[in-house]
Formats: structure tokens, sequence, C-alpha cells
């Protein structure tokens, strides 16, 4: 039988993604003089970048340390994150002439559009002629090295092909699985996947109360284990969100419950305790009224049975109990709002199988996995973000 001729590479590096870590990655492999195409199923590039931060992108913290981020190997972000951090993505903000500002908890946000962020990397990536084809169809991706890359928009062949396709979070943008069957698919490990940075869900008398306060926010500690998270809490129709709870969903597993300090800081027995001596014909609503907002203040009062009682008539052990719900509510979780609205996913491409210091596949010569697709999720504040500067820069650097 005739052999198929041996094709010649089209390109040195294929990125499939253009996401945030697709486009670093692209820019990082072209600056070094590597032939670059990025393919990518969405009309636009930087889609995910485009919608965050409520349009102008958080897009690091300056507080990024390797503790701020879950994955079964802790200690694997630890040398991308140092080759290449936050002031290093800010150099390039800075050469890029982008205003920003920075937030509470090391917040850095753009002063104007997101979009100033993903026309940053598609100039670094123009730069270095990187070819980026959206609207582009992945069909079958063949080989191990060189790899080929058949699409709607033509074959690619290259000796490095980079996966930046991300998780299964925000599936109405494109999110998929694409990189978890292509690991598998070549001998890598995938950790268990599930929804990260996600508003919880409840069920039960739970809900109901909770539907009740739909609306309001107040600034809580919400622990689990050892995570503990101190920001806004916001009651929702169908549970709870606001930045405590999207921190908090990423250690929640089913059947846990979630503990909520409503009072940080302040001790509610005491304080309960005390008010009761100094105004002992006030109703324990109306006391509890004046540190929390009025509905919540009746509704937890109510659900320690205290409600319309004069706090002077009432037992320092039923305040105590009250006070429990106060400095530490135990609600459980029925389930979370899903991938849907998901801003992470939990797990990925095992990082057993990869270089730290490449992203590339050890088994699998010129394969790299970068970004959300690994087994690597930040906290709630540009965390994820810096990890996907920090991941595509160093496959960049290599592929």
């Amino acid at each position: 039988m005739p052999v198929s001729p041996v094709l010649p590479p089209t390109h040195d590096v294929i990125v499939i993604g253009a996401g945030a870590a697709g486009l670093m990655c692209a820019a990082s492999a072209a600056a070094r003089g590597r032939r670059v195409a990025v393919l990518d199923h969405n009309d636009q590039p930087g889609r995910k970048i485009l919608i965050s931060g409520g349009g102008r992108c958080n897009f690091t913290n300056r507080d990024v340390a390797p503790v701020h981020y879950l994955s079964a190997n802790p200690h694997f972000t630890v040398s991308a994150l140092k080759r290449f951090g936050p002031g290093d993505f800010l150099d390039l903000i800075r050469r890029h002439g982008i205003a920003w500002h920075e937030r509470d908890h090391g917040r850095l946000f753009c002063d104007d559009s997101a979009a100033l962020i993903v026309e940053m990397l598609l100039r670094e990536c123009g730069a270095g002629g990187v070819e980026i084809l959206t609207s582009c169809r992945i069909g079958t991706v063949g080989g191990d090295g060189p790899f080929r890359v058949e699409t709607s928009r033509g074959t690619f062949r290259a000796p490095s092909l980079v996966v930046a396709t991300g998780g299964l979070s925000l599936p109405k943008i494109g999110a998929s699985g694409f990189a978890h069957v292509l690991a598998r698919r070549h001998g890598l490990g995938v950790v268990a996947t599930a929804p990260a940075l996600v508003p919880l869900t409840f069920a039960g008398d739970d809900l109901v109360l909770m539907r009740t306060l739909a609306g309001i926010s107040v600034e809580a500690e919400v622990s689990l284990g050892g995570a503990r998270f101190r920001e806004a809490v916001l009651f929702t129709h169908r549970g709870l969100s606001g930045p405590a709870i999207l921190q908090i969903s990423s250690y929640w597993r089913a059947g846990h419950p979630i503990v909520l300090d409503l009072l940080p800081g302040q001790d509610a027995r005491t304080t309960l305790i005390g008010r009761k001596a100094a105004r002992p014909n006030a109703q324990v609503e109306t006391v509890v009224a004046e540190m929390l907002p009025a509905r919540l203040a009746q509704c937890l009062t109510g659900r320690a049975g205290l409600l319309g009682k004069p706090i002077g008539q009432t037992p320092n052990a039923a305040l105590a109990g009250l006070a429990g719900l106060l400095n530490g509510w135990r609600p459980v979780p029925a389930g979370s709002e899903g991938y849907r609205t998901a801003e992470a996913t939990l797990g990925g491409v095992d990082t057993a199988g990869l270089s730290s210091k490449t992203m590339a596949a050890k088994a699998v010569s010129g394969l790299y996995f970068v970004g959300e697709a690994v087994d690597v999720t930040g906290w709630l504040g540009g965390y994820n973000f810096q990890w996907a500067w920090s991941s595509g820069w160093v496959a960049g650097q290599t592929a």
C-alpha cells in the first residue's frame, strides 16, 4: 500500500482556545519567534475576559500566593506564579497605558472597559505575527507530536499543541469538557470536576427563610473546616450568594453545613445579655435589629422562638440559643446553581501528569494544558486570571 506523505507543519505552535491563558501563551511563544496559530470556536477572542468584573476585568490580585489555589497538588502553582506573577502582568498593563485601580482585598480592575485587556493581548499577539482564527470549529485532533488539528477552517499541523479551552463553567459562552477528553485520550488523568465560585441553593425551612430575606446583603464570616471568608453575603430566592458564599462554595461538599457568623468580631451572647440589663422592656427582635437588618433580625428571632418577647423576660439560656444563630448559623446547602453561573471549575487535568515549570505533559512530547483546564482553581478576586496569565506565559516559553 502506498505510504501517505508526511506533510510539513503549518506552524510551530497550535493553541486551542482564545481566552486569557491561550492568548497569553500565544503572545509568549510568538515573542520567541515561534509561528503560532490560535483556534477558537467562538466568534470573538477573550469572551470570558469581556464579561468579567462587571465589564472591568478583575485581572489579578496583589496578594497572589499558592495558598489561594485549590488543587490535588497544592505546590503545583509555585513555579509558574514565581516566574510570571502579578507584578509582571502589571508591567504589561503599564506598557499599554491601561489605567487601573485597586479595590478591597487586593483586587485590581481596569478603570475603563475589560475590552482593553483583550485589545492588549491581541496587540501582543499581533506583534509576534500570531494567526488567530475565530468561528473555527475543532474537529479531530490527531498525532502525538507532531499534532494535526482538523477544523472547519482547514487543517493545522505543529510539533507543539497547547490546550487552553478552559473548564465547564459558563457554558453559555462555549465552555466544554474538550480539554478533559483530549487529556484522557493521551493517557493523562482528570480530577473530578465540580462548579466553583458559585451561589448555593437551599431547601425546606432554610429556603423559606431565605426567600423572605431575598435582596438583603450583610457582611458576614462564612467558614467550612479551615476555610474562612469575611465578605458580603446576599440572600436570594434560591439561597445564598455574594462574595463570601462564592468563596466557600469551592470548599463545600454535598451534605455538609456551612457556618455563618452574621456578627463577625462581636460576641452576640454577651451583647444580648448586656442589653437585657440595660433595656429590659425592649422586644428581642428590636434589640437584634440594632445589629442586623430588621427583616433578618425578625426571621432569626422567630426561628429562635423569641419573637415578640421582652428581652428582660427572656432567660439567658434562650438568648444564648439566639446568639448561636447569630454567630454560628449552620444551614446545609441542598446544592449549587451549577456550571451555568459558576465563575470557575474545580478539578481538571491532573497536575501529576504535567510539568509545573512548563505545563507540558510529561508523557507526551509537545502537549501542554494551561489555565482553567488544569486542576488549579483560584479564589474569587483575580486569582484565576493570574493563573491564566502565569500558566499561559510559562507554556509559551517552551512550546
